[in-house]
């Protein structure tokens, strides 16, 4: 297969993921959400026609949500998120996937029709990027590596989006956006996604 999609995610421990969230709601309300968050990725990546790789911020989780059947696990490298993400990308550029896409758990908003739309536009384009609310990104897809896109970006900050597309600018990557979706980092977020839910 052709196509690869890479998951970030963090084990599921109190204290340790949602940390922002944690500030305000506590970290058992911010764990209980973050497990949310990891089932509503598990639901839409579960099904989509491509390989799929699980990259754990530490040790592998042989038993957990992700099945062993359906995704292949891995281990992040690297100290910084760049890195972390960059050496992902290159370990499946090494085994000659054509067209692979990152995203983490932190978007309720995201489903498969994006994700697969991501991969389609792939096809014609040589980045794809899902930009957030925040200023960041939820995904984002690549052909070829293209080291600028993971050097010198103030990561976790507003800025994640703009330097992007600067990089795909100066790597004279032709470049397209996918629709902007809104990621759960802190309360207010948390309260708008509810807000939402409640309407629909």
């Amino acid at each position: 297969m052709e196509t690869a999609l890479i998951i970030f995610v963090r084990p599921p421990i109190l204290g340790k993921v949602k940390t922002r969230l944690a500030k305000t709601i506590g970290d058992v309300k911010a764990l209980e959400i973050y497990k949310e968050l990891l089932q509503h990725t598990h639901s839409i990546t579960q099904t989509l026609p491509c390989d799929k790789y699980v990259f754990y911020t530490d040790n592998i989780k042989r038993n957990d949500i992700w099945e062993n059947s359906i995704y292949h696990k891995e281990v992040q490298s690297g100290n910084e998120l760049g890195t972390r993400m960059s050496t992902a990308f290159e370990g499946l550029i090494q085994k000659r996937y054509q067209h692979i896409c990152i995203i983490g758990s932190d978007c309720f908003e995201l489903t498969t029709d994006i994700i697969q739309q991501a991969f389609n536009m792939l096809q014609q384009y040589d980045v794809v990027i899902g930009p957030s609310a925040d200023g960041g990104y939820y995904l984002l897809g690549l052909n070829n590596m293209h080291p600028l896109l993971f050097t010198n970006i103030q990561w976790s900050t507003c800025n994640v989006l703009e330097q992007t597309i600067a990089a795909c600018i100066a790597s004279n990557c032709s470049h397209i956006l996918l629709p902007m979706l809104h990621d759960i980092d802190d309360e207010k977020d948390w309260i708008q996604h509810q807000t939402k839910q409640a309407a629909l």
